[in-house]
């Protein structure tokens, strides 16, 4: 009965969403009150449709119902109960429900915070919104149906995929779900004003915090994606520029480049038309990725479906969302001017160079992804693009990106004197070569010396161009101490960001640098040397999990004969699925992360790989600090602000008014 009615709630939600798009646009145009109020009705009770329709899933996977054949086919009854939960949304369908879900709770979060904003504008934003939840709900209920009953009803599941049965899925995919869907609300916003000719302070300042809140999510989406490959596929790494991790980094990536771009727009009026674009292509790179993902075109590890006609039917959203605002774009955006002008060294100069570098960064990645399945079409030829490809092309441009970033803060708006921020410039250099310096000597490396001194210069700028705001060294302490108290949230956001891009490319730079990796054979009681380490392995072992089977080593680490670690890597094997996995051992230090994980028995011992990896748990680390600003400055008093209503016209001015 419970998946009937959430079948039902689909229906409904979808015929939802065809309301929604349609009284919300054609409601702003001819300027009608109950059209538009409907439209806000329509977006909010849809959310709370879909929401119930998701828990509905979940309980369906709670209770083990096997009538239901998406849990037949992705849980069992002896799977523990956090991955009967996860497995809701670990796989296709539910995922997809996942997805659909979230456009609907924004759409209604627009409603509900978008009173303060001119009605036609909210109006055909929430239309907007609704018309991209009817594509992808029609391609929910009518392609990928999760909840479609299975007869006959097997007594157990076939299980979820071993990979899967791990923490990191309970928040991995909602957490990426909210940074890609959340960026819908920035394109369904430039769509709108679009349609109105208009886009303004006001337009920016409520953009801004959904743009803030998607890139937040994102962030720590990418860095629990890249932290769960990291211990759990046992290859210790953080990043291996898969296809599904890059259309990841992409709306990432563009995602920042408009997030500063809304900035200009509220402060400075200009980067109108820029901005707008922008928005349409974030969104629409989070679109290709949710493409990738379910057609197949593409092989991945992170793949949910391999399904080429349900990627016929992706392929045509995409084509239809981002052509036709595209098309929008070309057709509209003269209409739309920017009102100020600047000078090339100030705020807005090292702004658009910001978005240039990161736009360029974007492009290659997109390159290197897709490339190779254009050269397939084209030859026939398979090709790869890996590592060396990124390391002449990406590094290069985000090295120069976040050179850039250390000082860029310190410039003023509209038009600055280079003389000014002499001072302040050769600050930031002192601090970069005193740690180029004692990594050369400590880390006898140039390389790292480049890493870590890009990081502590963007760490002093930002401290610089903080110090500035709270007067420090130009008024006394007390009174800075005093001041950098009533700063806005903002101001700790854009410190805490900067601060946190800093810590992961110093991570980067650990882990990529002085990294130490060996593989061994080993028999209890032998021993092995990496880098200052000596492992002993002290025994194997077999017994079983909960619905597992275990192999597990006890290994020792020493370290100067001092024993630092007790480790126990296993190897899993999945009865049901008929899988085995790789569970790896981690001893975590400040500076440090002592990496174990086993292979299998052969006639000479037990396969033991062991890896010494600096400073890889800062990149997670700066990941959260990101994050954790964005936040922040979602808390920003001036985000919640007012705006006068447009005026109105005949018989909608009463209407509107209610």
């Amino acid at each position: 009965m419970l998946a009937e009615v959430g079948q039902i709630l689909l229906l409904i939600s979808l015929a939802l969403c065809l309301l929604q798009g349609a009284s919300g646009i054609w409601g702003a145009h001819k300027l009608n009150g109950r059209m538009i109020s409907f439209a806000d009705r329509a977006a909010q009770a849809q959310a709370l449709f879909l929401l119930t329709a998701f828990v509905i899933l979940i309980l369906l996977f709670w209770a083990s119902d096997f009538s239901v054949r998406l849990v037949a086919y992705h849980s069992h009854t002896a799977k523990p109960w956090l991955y009967k939960l996860s497995g809701a949304w670990g796989n296709h369908e539910g995922s997809m429900l996942l997805w659909v879900m979230i456009v609907a709770l924004f759409g209604g979060a627009m409603a509900v915070f978008g009173q303060s904003l001119p009605a036609t504008l909210r109006a055909r934003a929430i239309g907007v919104q609704g018309l991209i939840g009817l594509g992808f709900l029609g391609f929910l209920i009518f392609t990928s149906n999760p909840f479609e009953r299975l007869s006959p009803i097997p007594a157990d599941g076939s299980g979820l995929n071993p990979l899967l049965q791990d923490p990191g899925l309970a928040f991995h995919p909602p957490f990426l779900y909210l940074g890609y869907v959340g960026f819908s609300v920035a394109f369904s916003f430039a769509i709108a004003a679009l349609i109105e000719g208009r886009v303004d302070a006001l337009w920016a300042r409520f953009v801004r915090p959904w743009v803030l809140a998607a890139w937040s999510f994102l962030t720590l989406g990418i860095a629990l994606g890249s932290y769960w490959a990291y211990y759990e596929l046992g290859w210790g790494g953080w990043w291996f520029w898969d296809p599904v991790e890059n259309v990841s980094l992409m709306p990432w990536l563009a995602g920042t480049a408009l997030l500063h771009s809304t900035l200009v727009v509220e402060k400075r009026n200009t980067f109108m038309n820029w901005t707008l674009l922008l928005a349409i292509a974030t969104f629409s790179l989070s679109l290709v990725g949710t493409f990738i993902v379910r057609s197949g075109v593409l092989t991945s590890v992170h793949a949910f479906a391999v399904d080429p006609e349900r990627g016929v039917y992706l392929l045509g959203l995409l084509a239809i969302a981002t052509g036709g605002a595209l098309f929008l774009y070309a057709t509209r955006a003269s209409k739309i001017a920017s009102t100020t002008t600047f000078d090339a060294v100030s705020r807005e100069g090292s702004l658009v160079l910001n978005n240039l570098l990161l736009c360029a960064a974007t492009a290659t990645v997109f390159i290197g992804t897709f490339y190779p399945l254009f050269m397939e079409a084209a030859t026939g030829d398979k090709l790869t693009v890996g590592p060396p490809f990124y390391d002449k092309t990406f590094a290069p441009i985000m090295v120069g990106l976040i050179f850039f970033m250390a000082f860029g803060p310190l410039l003023k708006w509209r038009i600055d004197d280079p003389k000014r921020i002499v001072r302040p410039l050769l600050m930031i250099a002192g601090a970069a070569l005193l740690m180029a310096v004692l990594t050369v000597i400590f880390g006898k490396t140039v390389w790292g010396a480049a890493g870590m001194a890009l990081g502590v210069g963007l760490i002093a700028g930002a401290l610089i161009s903080f110090g500035e705001k709270a007067k420090f060294g130009k008024a006394p302490l007390a009174s800075s101490l005093k001041l950098m108290g009533r700063l806005p949230a903002a101001a700790y956001g854009f410190l805490l960001g900067h601060v946190g891009l800093a810590v992961t490319v110093i991570g980067i730079t650990g882990m990529s640098v002085w990294a130490q990796e060996e593989q061994f054979v080993l028999n209890p009681g032998e021993t092995a040397s990496v880098s200052g380490y000596e492992l002993m392995l002290v025994d194997v072992s077999e017994s079983e999990g909960a619905n597992y089977v275990r192999q597990s080593a006890q290994v020792n680490i020493f370290r100067n004969d001092v024993e630092v670690a007790r480790l126990h890597p296993e190897r899993r094997f999945y009865p049901v699925e008929q899988n085995m996995t790789t569970e790896t051992a981690l001893d975590y230090g400040v500076f440090r992360i002592l990496y174990t994980a086993i292979g299998e028995i052969t006639e000479t011992g037990l396969q033991v790989r062991f890896y010494v990896h600096p400073l890889v748990s800062w990149i997670w680390i700066g990941c959260i600090i990101m994050a954790f600003g964005g936040f922040i400055s979602l808390t920003d008093a001036r985000f919640r602000v007012s705006a006068p209503q447009p005026k109105v016209t005949h018989n909608a001015a009463s209407s509107l008014a209610e």
